[in-house]
């Protein structure tokens, strides 16, 4: 096995360097450092599903998933070489290309972003929060919240600091929530409360999600090694939703608590959701500039991002993989 890392310098980012053809079977296999966004879970299913079933090995890939979490700042962690490719989003890697860090989101697994608002029942859109107490977290606050705010021309009175805990949704029926499908519904549903989840990408929110980002340093110097993992990778996200028990084994073993039962509902919302192909049935992996630019605007308006940014530097197109079957 050979390492991809290589030092460019006592002062120089750390990046990875794949090698160019498939490996043979004299051949070692690059290691690769994925880092994921939290803990494991059906939103990071492709992943375990490509590593389960062989198929980063036939890429000529030893594939390392290690977990994220609440205290773990991936793109820190791929900037200091800890980790080869980070699952980012595309709000932190413009705002990191502001910053001038040489970092390039090359797939997004997930046409949509997976944020949402959680509510009760008798909030069927949401149109139907105006009046409503909102419970935001501080990321949201510099994420996502502007948007919601414009669209719905909503207050900044409404907002109530979000601290992960559902006791104040559960205990008033005025007060909604952000939250992700599969884990504040879930909870909801074992407290046998009936809620609504309402999706901000169906309304227009222009994010990718579940996307991944390397460093330009790989993406520019090792394109085909790129190309492979991403390949593996979203066949994987495709064989994960015809037959998740590969990966599902891999989730559990890394977050034992996890269960089946929340897997299952993960899975469920996100094929409801129609997460890798989207309504149009695009391709696995999919992204256009027209979404990135889509996104750059919204920052700028939004004043979370400097016009003068060069957006198009937080993207690439030269990675996204030719599947032969879309997504169902």
């Amino acid at each position: 096995m050979r390492s991809i890392r290589f030092d460019t310098g006592a002062s120089a980012l750390l990046a990875v360097t794949l090698g160019l053809a498939m490996a043979g079977p004299a051949q070692a296999a690059d290691k690769v450092v994925f880092l994921t966004s939290w803990y494991a879970q059906a939103e990071h299913g492709g992943f375990y599903q490509a590593k389960a079933t062989g198929l980063y090995e036939k890429a000529g890939l030893d594939v390392e998933i290690r977990m994220g979490g609440p205290q773990v700042n991936g793109l820190q962690l791929l900037l200091a070489g800890e980790a080869d490719a980070i699952m980012g989003y595309d709000i932190q890697v413009l705002q990191a290309v502001e910053k001038g860090l040489p970092v390039v989101t090359v797939a997004a697994s997930f046409q949509y972003d997976l944020q949402g608002m959680m509510t009760h029942d008798d909030v069927t859109s949401l149109a139907g929060i105006k009046d409503r107490a909102i419970l935001v977290s501080s990321a949201g606050m510099t994420a996502w919240w502007p948007w919601l705010k414009k669209k719905y021309a909503l207050s900044d009175a409404q907002v109530r600091a979000y601290t992960f805990n559902l006791q104040p949704f559960f205990a008033d029926k005025n007060v909604v929530q952000q939250a992700y499908p599969s884990s504040e519904p879930f909870q909801a549903q074992e407290k046998g409360v009936p809620v609504n989840f309402h999706l901000f990408a169906k309304d227009g929110y222009p994010p990718y999600g579940t996307t991944i980002v390397t460093t330009r340093k790989l993406a520019e110097g090792k394109p085909e090694a790129m190309r492979r993992f991403v390949a593996a990778s979203m066949e994987g996200w495709k064989s994960y939703m015809e037959n998740p028990a590969p990966a599902n084994v891999l989730i559990k073993a890394a977050n034992p608590k996890m269960s089946d039962g929340q897997i299952a509902f993960g899975i469920t919302r996100l094929k409801a959701l129609k997460v890798l192909g989207g309504e149009e049935n695009v391709p696995i992996g999919t992204m256009t500039e027209a979404r990135w630019k889509a996104s750059y605007d919204y920052l700028v308006e939004a004043g979370l991002l400097k016009a003068s940014t060069d957006w198009k530097r937080a993207f690439s197109l030269d990675f996204m993989p030719v599947l032969s079957a879309k997504a169902e």
